[in-house]
């Protein structure tokens, strides 16, 4: 056998298989299977609402349905076993068994629609659709639907997110055909997107370093370190020349006007020049010295003649 029909054949046993659970476990509130082939054998997982009657007294229904899987479909060594349905409400297939029971029992098909589509979406999921066609309310067929919250229609993820299932409601003017289709609540869509919160940002960006650190640093550097980076200003200032006339002096004028030396400078450590007769000093930053032909302190770089004799 070719592998496209190997393929082509296990999918029609799936579905058939599906459909014969399906009439059998009707009244056990069958909600779909899962088919697993190992080595050992053929697993069947039947997922229903009442597990009990799936297994039956003494196991009599499983075991009849063990061998008519074997025989009807050539399976060797068939193992199924049953599991119960904690939420029934987010079933594809237990729902749309559901709707066609209630439009049997005569329930109009707009109010069993909404009801399923109520009961749906009060489970938590994300979205729901409910297809009810047939013969509703007249003897032409037509199609309603009910639809709420988010349903992918096509796509890949058609095939992974949505739960379908399908059922038949047998009526006196025909045959009524309902689906449902159900997202459930934990699946993350390929095109869903959740907005951040200011709060969120905040959180994520690096902390700043604490202001005690930068105060300590700031306390630590010199003063002259923060006095050569001042501010630029917002307009560069004009160049202004100032020109300033020098007026020679005798030097009887400038002893006197030369201020004594003050306590603050007693303290000022001297430094004599050798070969000399200068006396050098620093005070506030600033170097003095004091020679023969100036007999008071005066900056260094003061510039002066020397008094003529």
């Amino acid at each position: 056998m070719a592998i496209e029909r190997k393929f082509v054949n296990d999918g029609y046993v799936k579905a058939s298989m599906d459909e014969y659970f399906a009439e059998q476990l009707n009244r056990a509130g069958y909600g779909g299977m899962e088919l697993n082939r190992t080595p050992m054998g053929t697993q069947i997982v039947i997922y229903s609402e009442k597990p009990g009657m799936v297994i039956g007294k003494a196991g009599k229904v499983i075991r009849k349905l063990t061998r008519d899987v074997a025989t009807k479909y050539n399976l060797e060594n068939p193992q199924i076993d049953a599991q119960e349905v904690k939420r029934p409400e987010l079933n594809a297939q237990m729902m749309a068994s559901r709707l066609a029971s209630s439009i049997e029992r005569g329930w109009y098909f707009r109010k069993a629609g909404h009801n399923t589509i109520r009961a749906v979406m009060s489970a938590g999921a994300l979205g729901c659709e409910v297809i009810i066609s047939g013969k509703l309310t007249g003897s032409r067929s037509r199609v309603e639907k009910f639809i709420d919250g988010h349903v992918k229609h096509s796509g890949h993820p058609v095939q992974e997110v949505v739960d379908e299932g399908f059922a038949v409601a047998i009526k006196k003017l025909g045959t009524l055909g309902c689906k449902v289709r159900i997202i459930q609540p934990d699946v993350v869509l390929p095109d869903s997107f959740r907005m951040k919160e200011a709060s969120e940002i905040v959180d994520e960006q690096p902390a700043e370093k604490p202001a005690e650190k930068s105060v300590e640093k700031s306390a630590e550097a010199p003063k002259k370190e923060r006095a050569a980076k001042p501010k630029a200003p917002a307009v560069a200032p004009e160049k202004v020349v100032e020109v300033v006339e020098v007026v020679e002096e005798p030097k009887e004028a400038e002893e006197e006007a030369q201020p004594e030396a003050s306590e603050d400078f007693e303290e000022a450590e001297l430094i004599y020049v050798e070969g000399s007769e200068e006396v050098r000093r620093q005070v506030n930053g600033v170097w003095q010295h004091k020679h023969e032909s100036y007999d008071y302190w005066h900056p260094m770089a003061r510039v002066h003649k020397e008094v003529k004799e």
